[in-house]
């Protein structure tokens, strides 16, 4: 199955990824008596003492205001911001760093696409495609901005527990009426990774444009936005060993070009008088006001510690130790794991028995071990699963095979506790 990837990365000389672990302070300390098992991935990554001490650096000795300066620590702060930029771009293999910009994180960049590109081409009549598993991030911006242009919301449906796309329904939903086609490459409660590449290109024959959340992909696949054919690609730095409050929306340049600005203010605009502005050029024109400059530094850390390791190895890890979780969680009897059985991401939803998704995860915390318990923003399809939550570990490169089977012997001791 493609999954919108470049060819892959040469995998790194072999090493034991748990080594990284000494990388993250954070990981080393115990919680509730008990060493911390951190299976939270999908909801935020830690963050390494290479990304920690480039932010440090830059607050004491580079910080200043950028663009708007002349003098020599606003010249490094420019300088190191777009060298951040241009990073992103190699991260993402973008033709050009003026097709990257900086927001807030996917939520922001989806939202930037929804009021600014959706404002200006969906009317009455259009069609909207998702999917069913969609994250509330890539659903509430277009429920939004279908209400205000009359556009129509349809959904491609997934398959039950197994958590894939219904495929063999893409024909009759992705008609000449669709104007844009967004959807997850990596499902964060099921696990599924989505082939974005050919649906993207499937979105293009019938001339819809295309959104891609990368949220769970970008810190943990190679991606290569020129291979996987999008029009916009999403993401956020706080998942992918960055800082929070930072994030990218890759877009076409032909696209940013023809879109109207979303914000107001500083920096997006070339020139103001009193009745009217010209804008700036792109990605400037979506950059209204002073960003965020240290977590541009610290996401361009991250780039370099992640690319260092090998997103293809880091993938790998990910679906060998998600595959040995899911394998191990289907032992326990009266255990309900949800997504697809092999060639899934380091994401592993699951329910025991009788015992409430919350209630768990509460259970787990007292042995140390880290999991996130609810509808994870995908409540529309929770109600399709016919559950009101679930339990979810989530995996990255410096989590074990130790830790999932400290997991398991945690679940034993809850269902032991709660009678089963």
């Amino acid at each position: 199955m493609s999954t919108g990837n470049s060819t892959a990365e040469p995998l790194p000389p072999v090493r034991d990824l748990s080594a990284l672990r000494a990388d993250f302070p954070i990981l080393n300390q115990a919680v509730n008596g008990h060493p911390l098992v951190y299976l939270d991935n999908a909801a935020t990554s830690q963050k390494p003492v290479a990304v920690i001490e480039a932010m440090d650096r830059y607050y004491r000795c580079d910080n200043a205001n950028v663009h708007r300066g002349i003098h020599e620590l606003s010249n490094r702060a420019t300088a190191t911001m777009e060298n951040s930029r241009a990073r992103a771009a190699r991260f993402l293999n973008a033709a050009r760093s003026s097709e990257v910009v900086f927001t807030r994180g996917t939520t922001e960049s989806i939202n930037l696409v929804a009021a600014t590109w959706g404002a200006d081409n969906l009317r009455p009549g259009d069609q909207i495609l998702l999917t069913e598993m969609e994250h509330h991030s890539n659903l509430v911006p277009w429920q939004l901005v279908a209400r205000r242009t009359g556009a129509e919301l349809v959904f491609l449906p997934v398959t039950g527990d197994e958590g894939l796309l219904d495929l063999a329904r893409l024909d009759a939903l992705l008609t000449p009426r669709v104007r844009l086609f967004a959807l997850t490459h990596v499902s964060n409660t099921l696990g599924t990774v989505n082939p974005v590449a050919e649906l993207c290109e499937r979105a293009r024959k019938v001339g819809a444009v295309s959104l891609v959340d990368a949220a769970q992909s970008a810190g943990h696949l190679p991606l290569d936005v020129q291979a996987i054919g999008c029009d916009f690609l999403a993401c956020s730095g706080h998942k992918l060993c960055g800082p929070t409050g930072i994030g990218l929306l890759y877009g076409r340049q032909e696209q940013l070009e023809a879109m109207p600005p979303w914000q107001g203010g500083g920096e997006m605009i070339s020139s103001v008088d009193f009745h009217e502005s010209r804008w700036n050029v792109v990605p400037h024109k979506f950059e209204a006001g002073t960003p965020n400059i240290a977590g541009s530094v610290g996401l361009h850390a991250a780039f370099d510690y992640l690319d260092a390791i090998g997103r293809q190895r880091i993938f790998q890890h990910d679906q060998e130790l998600a595959g040995y979780a899911y394998e191990r969680l289907t032992t326990l009897s009266g255990t309900r794991v949800f997504g697809p059985r092999t060639g899934r991401s380091g994401v592993v939803s699951f329910l025991l028995d009788d015992v409430h998704a919350h209630d768990l995860v509460t259970a787990a915390d007292q042995f140390g071990v880290a999991l996130r318990g609810g509808h994870h923003c995908n409540q529309p399809l929770m109600r399709k699963l016919g559950v009101p939550s679930t339990a979810r570990a989530s995996f990255y490169f410096y989590n074990t095979r130790a830790e999932v089977d400290r997991l398991i012997e945690v679940l034993r001791e809850i269902r032991r506790f709660f009678g089963g």
